[in-house]
């Protein structure tokens, strides 16, 4: 009988008989040695954020590289009369080509990233590697019958990691937020989402299951042929919400060989009152317990420097929670999952800055995460999984 083994428990096979140091050093977990000059700081690559305004935050918040998201959006209408979000064609077509003018424009600051030895090759310039993400694969779903060319088309304009979808589904995949309006319908990936699978594998392209329904995230994870990753989320072990993922799709996500990014969004990582840097913490360890270490990564899904309107009001989370309030009501009112607690809060003040990075990586050091660990967590995980996908 044939034994059946994850890309997780081969990464763990050969950490334990000592072969990963045979391995080319682009495929090591963490390149820890990569900064060279005495300077053992490793790698800090953060799984979703944006290109600033002002360039001077790529410099002061110390990222060697980042998913950059350059999507643009649609308000479209619900039948149900809630508001979704749409990455159209359109939209997306013209937000890449403005982003990759930006890059262009600025190649003393920018690397835009196109394989995973971009990451280093930003580092030893002074730059930053963005790698041009889009959240939410609406932007291709015209191209469904004719081999799904706009995938080809957004490829060549730079792109390189794709989203399924955004809150609520399309027609490749089930949302985290579809909802009958009385249960959520965690709905599978469709015979076009298995199509786009294939086409993404086939281009050397990022799969990116955020925002995803469970059984979709979960049948992406057996389709792909590489590893796929949730580049910003959090745990619903420990807040039960529609949003957060439930541990059996980061094990099943681990199990690719792929990864799972923390994000930053507070009413998602805990629901106490005050959220702080220790409730950051338990949600990497939960990812750590669940999928391993090689799972774990971080994630912003706020601009380089923060969540600006929180920023503004210095961190007042009771009074910058208040923007989210029509929203949450409107699926409170429909019975969405977790939505029945009211939200307190959206930053952790002491994260919520735009050296982020630096303070988690001081934090998981003091909570006694060893250097190894600490170099995967902070940026060596994605280094190995864009290795793996992007070459």
């Amino acid at each position: 009988m044939a034994i059946q083994v994850t890309r997780r428990q081969l990464i763990k096979a050969l950490a334990a008989a000592g072969m990963l140091s045979q391995l080319p050093a682009a495929n090591v977990f963490a390149n820890t040695n990569a900064l060279g000059k005495g300077n053992t700081k490793p790698l800090y690559i953060d799984g979703l954020s944006f290109l600033p305004e002002d360039l001077a935050d790529l410099g002061a918040s110390k990222l060697d590289a980042y998913l950059c998201d350059i999507s643009a959006i649609e308000a479209i209408e619900q039948a149900d009369g809630t508001t979704n979000y749409k990455r159209t064609y359109n939209a997306c077509v013209k937000s890449i080509g403005e982003a990759l003018t930006r890059v262009n424009a600025n190649p003393d600051k920018l690397l835009l990233g196109l394989s995973a030895k971009d990451i280093q090759t930003a580092h030893d310039s002074g730059r930053t590697a963005v790698f041009f993400q889009i959240q939410g694969a609406d932007c291709v779903e015209q191209s469904i019958n004719q081999d799904l060319n706009q995938v080809d088309e957004f490829y060549e304009r730079g792109l390189r990691v794709l989203q399924l979808t955004h809150h609520y589904g399309n027609q490749f995949s089930g949302g985290a937020l579809d909802n009958d309006g009385k249960q959520g319908l965690n709905l599978p990936l469709t015979k076009a989402g298995h199509q786009l699978i294939h086409k993404l594998n086939s281009k050397r392209m990022l799969i990116d299951v955020s925002h995803s329904s469970p059984q979709s995230a979960l049948d992406s994870a057996k389709a792909s042929r590489v590893p796929i990753v949730q580049s910003h989320g959090a745990v619903r072990a420990i807040v039960n919400h529609a949003r957060c993922s439930p541990d059996e799709v980061i094990k099943v996500i681990a199990d690719t060989g792929g990864l799972f990014g923390v994000f930053m969004m507070t009413f998602w990582l805990t629901t106490e009152h005050t959220p702080t840097t220790d409730h950051y913490l338990a949600q990497l360890k939960h990812v750590a317990n669940v999928g391993g270490i090689d799972a774990v990564a971080i994630a912003n899904d706020y601009p380089l420097r923060g969540h600006e309107k929180l920023l503004e009001l210095g961190n007042d989370n009771a009074e910058g929670v208040k923007q989210y309030i029509e929203w949450w009501h409107s699926l409170q009112a429909r019975g969405v999952l977790g939505f029945d607690h009211e939200p307190q809060h959206v930053v952790i003040p002491a994260l919520n800055h735009i050296e982020r990075m630096e303070r988690i990586d001081t934090a998981l050091s003091h909570a006694g995460f060893s250097s190894g660990d600490r170099a995967k967590i902070m940026g060596g995980n994605w280094q190995r999984v864009l290795t793996e996908v992007l070459g």
